[in-house]
């Protein structure tokens, strides 16, 4: 027996990793935004932001990223870049919503800027994951106020502790925690809950 209801929720943030994206400022210093409207296609990472974001700006004049996956240890630094802005001519909306306007991200959340090989914005040294990327297309969404952003991803760093033994090139799922949101809530894994048949294929058959 069906006994689903109907309801019209404000957001439909159901789980997604959270990742802090690192854009290049106009005066050449390294703008850090924490999101979760994020997903990857083969090597195209497709991100969803706001489009009067100081990364939608960078964005477009400078198309550069790293996308930085920070784990569920980080969260505690990861909450502290909620509610700032890179812009300091900030939107109504976000004002409204009690947005700050911050310059150095890095001092704010106490992380580290690390070295870029790809591009020039800098990557945080404390996320386990770097992937560095540059913008391929931008889409206005229906709604004005959102972009979508494909990304196709030129490196990936990761933390040596990550990779599954006997493999230069794979993760271990079992090693890897990432942070989640959902519902604007933080979470992290459980225990994997049964095995997948998809693990049968050989990662290399995806390239």
């Amino acid at each position: 027996m069906n006994n689903h209801v109907d309801i019209d929720p404000a957001i439909l943030y159901f789980g997604t990793p959270v990742v802090l994206l690192s854009t290049l400022n106009e005066d050449g210093t390294t703008n850090l935004m924490p999101m979760s409207s994020v997903f990857w296609l083969g090597r195209t990472a497709v991100l969803g932001i706001g489009a009067s974001s100081q990364t939608a700006q960078n964005l477009r004049d400078r198309p550069e990223i790293v996308i930085n996956l920070p784990s569920v240890d980080l969260v505690t630094q990861v909450d502290g870049l909620a509610l700032t802005t890179g812009n300091a001519a900030m939107s109504s909306g976000k004002a409204k919503r009690g947005y700050v306007f911050v310059a150095d991200k890095y001092a704010r959340a106490k992380l580290t800027p690390y070295g870029s090989d790809t591009v020039l914005p800098t990557s945080v040294a404390e996320c386990p994951v770097h992937m560095e990327g540059m913008v391929s297309s931008l889409h206005d969404l229906g709604e004005p106020k959102l972009l979508a952003v494909e990304v196709g991803v030129t490196a990936v760093r990761v933390a040596p502790a990550l990779r599954l033994a006997g493999h230069l090139n794979r993760i271990d799922p079992d090693r890897w925690r990432p942070l989640v949101m959902s519902f604007q809530h933080f979470y992290g894994l459980g225990d994997r809950v049964h095995p997948s048949r998809l693990a049968s294929i050989d990662e290399e058959l995806y390239r």
